[in-house]
């Protein structure tokens, strides 16, 4: 590797020294602040590794559905590729339900980001960004903590007292790729006693609490009264997600757990709750009123126009939770488990950027992101560079902030933490993947900004049960078996490993053979 004509070879070792000293990197002013103090070797040490490196230093800020698809089709030959994440691994989410249940297992739906061949990858949350300096604060995350991603989220603001280790990572090309998490809405008890269905973790504590609840069901000590409510099963949220894992569940109950818990089925229920006033506000009605008809059959209530007010322990029934809905008044309804799946919140890093104030090299104005007023997340040109505002302008509304937007040099955004100005798109995995791979494709040829970003709607899917499903596009409508057939054979062939492609459908027959796996482990 060529070394800086500048250093000597004793002032070079000398600096490696000091780069190896805490002392040397340590500073209680503060992020941006700890080389102020350093010797004068010490930042040239840092000049020489840039000057050494052969290829540009991309840095990619999560492993979801953005950040996997751009650090696999970003060229490893043109570009160090490190990546930065919480989890070391990336989530096939479409899946997901099924892991909840027992019909896959987890690992088919997960891919191991290592695998990727990265040049390094960090284990940890980006905790703040000094734009000027192109450098990165991050926090490490090697807990085996399987709670939800919202809670760790939550946990883990940027700025608060309760940090792991700290390091900086330091780019020359930065993709925000960071997602979103479950929007919470403020409602009391949903934080601490509802589960989300985001992750593998998410996944695996539902699969156990609805196995724990029968378990405690069928115990002779157990009043009729406590089977029922242990035995109600409430999805807030009538999105795919939550419409999803209702037919999984009810898989799960029809075709295995009838034939092991016969004389519990008369206490099992399964309600969907909403605000709106249909569910799949995604389909045209058609399609909707087939997936509730087809609900209605098998005994799955939907509730629309429905308000969750709290949840809260029910203190007479161990493993019970009580709901208040608006609509029912002072009736608490009895549950055994409320699986949250609706609405989306920022990721609290980008809160924290987007109420920074920063000034760039050569520059006096104090600029700061842009912040889309509707969903608060990070605006972008329809080339994915992120738009950065005067600080001055970013109390006035929102036309006037979009005529004084300039690009950030080399930084870009991509995934649900975005928004890009003047198109509106939906927050789905589909949308994701595709800015992920137009904006790798664009760096591999070096002309990003000469092609404008294209969402191309291949259409939407849902699992309503039982081999059916439904499936619109601006090409057809497909509902029923056919529908399921396309739900399985698209999602199998964009699995993203081969190793997947193979045990998702071997999981799926097994399932279909000898039933789901229905131990609590």
């Amino acid at each position: 590797m060529a070394t800086t004509p500048s250093m000597s070879n004793t002032a070079r070792s000398s600096c490696r020294l000091l780069t190896r000293s805490p002392v040397a990197l340590t500073n209680p002013s503060g992020f941006g602040r700890q080389l102020q103090y350093a010797p004068r070797c010490l930042r040239q040490a840092s000049t020489a590794t840039q000057n050494d490196r052969k290829k540009e230093r991309v840095v990619i800020l999560g492993s979801g559905w953005a950040g996997y698809g751009f650090a696999r089709s970003l060229d490893p030959k043109k570009y160090e590729r490190i990546m930065i994440s919480p989890r070391s691994y990336f989530v096939f989410t479409p899946l997901l339900a099924g892991t909840a249940v027992g019909t896959l297992e987890f690992r088919a739906v997960t891919e191991p980001v290592r695998k990727l061949g990265l040049d390094h990858f960090h284990q940890g949350w980006a905790d703040d960004i000094d734009f000027a300096r192109k450098v990165i604060r991050v926090e490490a995350n090697t807990s085996d903590d399987i709670a939800s991603r919202t809670r760790l989220a939550l946990k883990h603001r940027p700025g608060t007292a309760d940090k792991g280790a700290l390091f900086d990572v330091e780019y020359d090309k930065l993709v925000i790729a960071v997602g979103s998490y479950s929007q919470t809405f403020g409602i009391e008890g949903v934080r601490e006693h509802a589960n989300f269905l985001r992750d593998v973790g998410d996944a695996r504590k539902i699969r156990m609490r609805v196995l724990q609840n029968f378990e405690r069901a069928a115990l002779p000590i157990t009043s009729d009264e406590h089977r029922k409510k242990l035995l109600h099963f409430a999805i807030v949220g009538g999105g795919p997600t939550g419409i999803e894992y209702a037919a999984e569940l009810h898989d799960l109950i029809r075709d295995d757990l009838t034939y092991t818990y016969p004389a519990l089925m008369k206490f099992v229920s399964i309600t969907v709750y909403d605000v709106a006033p249909k569910v799949l506000p995604m389909f045209d009605q058609t399609l909707a009123n087939y997936a509730m008809d087809r609900f209605n059959r098998e005994g799955i209530k939907v509730k629309t126009q429905h308000h969750l007010m709290r949840v809260r322990p029910d203190e007479t029934c161990e493993g019970c939770l009580k709901l208040k809905i608006k609509e029912h008044g002072d009736e608490e309804i009895g549950a055994g488990i409320v699986v949250w799946s609706t609405g989306l919140m920022q990721n609290p890093l980008v809160e924290k950027l987007e109420s920074k104030v920063f000034k760039l090299p050569g520059s006096d104005t104090e600029m700061k992101l842009q912040k889309d007023a509707k969903t608060g997340g990070i605006v972008t040109d329809a080339n994915l560079r992120v738009n950065m505002i005067p600080a001055a302008a970013a109390s006035e509304p929102p036309p006037a902030q979009g005529q004084k937007s300039t690009v950030l040099s080399d930084v870009y955004g991509v995934g649900d933490c975005t928004v890009i100005s003047d198109m509106s798109l939906p927050a789905t995995a589909q949308v994701a993947s595709q800015q992920a791979l137009h904006l790798a494709k664009r760096l591999n040829k070096g002309d990003v900004g000469s092609k404008p970003f294209k969402f191309r709607n291949l259409g939407t899917m849902t699992y309503l049960g039982g081999w059916t499903a439904i499936h619109q596009s601006s090409a057809d409508e497909l509902k029923g078996w056919m529908a399921w057939v396309l739900w399985r054979t698209a999602y199998l062939t964009r699995s993203m490993s081969v190793r997947n492609k193979i045990t998702v459908p071997f999981y799926w027959f097994i399932s279909w053979l000898f039933g789901r796996d229905i131990s609590r482990f």
